[in-house]
C-alpha cells in the first residue's frame, strides 16, 4: 500500500476537506551502477573536500549561498527556517480559473487527492462542482520547507492535485526564433491548410494512453534479460532507426501538397483506429526523405536519450 506523501486539508472559502497527497505517477526507469570495469566493484561517491582532498563527514557540511565566484555565505538551518512559509497542514486554494486559461507549461507533476475518513461529502461536492463549471482551483501547498503553486483539477472520480511552475521558472518563447505573422509570409496557401486539416481529421481519435507504450524501456529489458541469461558476452548494437535527422535534411525545398495528398491517401487505405501509429511514422519517413537537398548543409545534433 503507498504512503502518504503529506497529510492535511484542501481548503477554499471556510470549506476544509481532511485528505492525503498520494504519488500520481510511478517511476519506469532503468537505473544502472557505476562498477569498476577491472573487478566490477560498484563506484562509491564521497563526499571530499576540494582542497585537502579529505572526505568530509555528514555532520560537518553546511549549506552556503555562492554570491560571488568563490565567495559563499552560510545559512544556518534556522536561517532557512525563517524563510520558510508557516502553513504545512493546508492546500490553501487562492482562485479558481478556467481549466483551459494554463497553458501546458506551468503543470509538472501529478499528485492525488485522497479523502480522509467522513470527507467524502465535501470531497464530492467539490469535484462535481469543478465539472460542472469546468474551473480548477490554483492554490499554494507546503511540503517540507518549500512551498509550492499547485492546481486542484477533477480527474474522472478523483481530484488531482498538480504541481505548478511558477512564471520565474518558465523561458520566454520569445528568447527564440519562432516564426510570426501572417501564413502567407511562409507561402503557406489555403490549399495547404485545407489538406493538412483533411489529414489531422483522418488520423483523429479517441485519447487511449493504452495504445502507447516505452518501447525503448520495453527493448532495453530484453537487452538486459540476455546479458544476465548469458552472463557475460556482448551484445549487438541495435540498428538505428532513423529517428533523428537526416545531415542533409532541409524542411524549406518540400512539395507538401504532394506530402499531404499522399497522407491522406494512405489514411484511407489504413483504418485510423487499427493502425494509425503506423500510418503516421509512414508519412514522417516520406516527408524526412522528400525534404533531403544535395547541398550539403549543418548536421543536426543527435537528441539524447531520457
Amino acid at each position: 500500500m503507498a504512503r502518504p506523501i503529506w497529510s492535511g486539508t484542501l481548503s477554499f472559502g471556510l470549506l476544509n476537506i481532511p485528505v492525503q497527497l498520494m504519488s500520481g505517477e510511478k517511476r519506469t526507469d532503468i537505473s544502472f551502477r557505476m562498477l569498476d570495469a577491472r573487478n566490477k566493484a560498484p563506484i562509491r561517491y564521497e563526499r571530499v573536500n576540494a582542497e585537502t582532498g579529505e572526505e568530509v563527514p555528514w555532520k560537518e557540511i553546511v549549506k552556503a549561498f555562492e554570491y560571488d565566484k568563490g565567495s559563499y555565505v552560510v545559512l544556518e538551518q534556522d536561517d532557512i527556517k525563517s524563510a520558510a512559509p508557516e502553513s504545512h497542514d493546508a492546500v490553501e486554494v487562492e482562485a479558481f480559473v478556467d481549466a483551459t486559461a494554463i497553458g501546458p507549461q506551468y503543470f509538472e507533476k501529478p499528485y492525488v487527492l485522497v479523502p480522509a475518513k467522513k470527507a467524502e461529502k465535501g470531497y464530492v461536492l467539490l469535484r462535481e462542482t469543478l465539472k460542472k463549471t469546468g474551473k480548477i482551483g490554483i492554490a499554494r501547498v507546503v511540503i517540507r520547507t518549500r512551498e509550492h503553486l499547485c492546481a486542484v483539477m477533477p480527474q474522472g472520480d478523483a481530484l488531482m492535485l498538480v504541481m505548478m511552475r511558477y512564471p520565474q521558472e518558465l523561458v520566454d518563447v520569445d528568447d527564440y526564433n519562432i516564426p510570426a505573422g501572417a501564413t502567407g509570409d511562409y507561402r503557406v496557401n489555403a490549399k495547404e491548410l485545407q489538406m493538412a486539416q483533411a489529414l489531422i481529421d483522418s488520423m483523429a481519435g479517441e485519447w487511449a494512453p493504452g495504445n502507447y507504450q516505452d518501447e525503448f524501456r520495453a527493448r532495453l529489458h530484453k537487452v538486459i534479460e540476455k546479458r544476465v541469461k548469458a552472463k557475460g558476452g556482448t551484445v549487438p548494437r541495435p540498428d538505428d532507426d532513423g529517428d533523428g535527422m537526416h545531415e542533409d535534411a532541409s524542411t524549406n525545398v518540400v512539395d507538401f501538397m504532394s506530402l499531404l495528398q499522399q497522407s491522406i491517401d494512405s489514411r484511407k487505405r489504413t483504418p485510423a483506429a487499427k493502425s494509425g501509429g503506423k500510418a503516421a511514422k509512414k508519412a514522417t519517413s516520406k516527408l524526412a526523405k522528400k525534404t533531403t537537398k544535395k547541398a550539403p548543409v549543418k548536421k543536426a545534433a543527435k537528441r539524447k536519450s531520457a
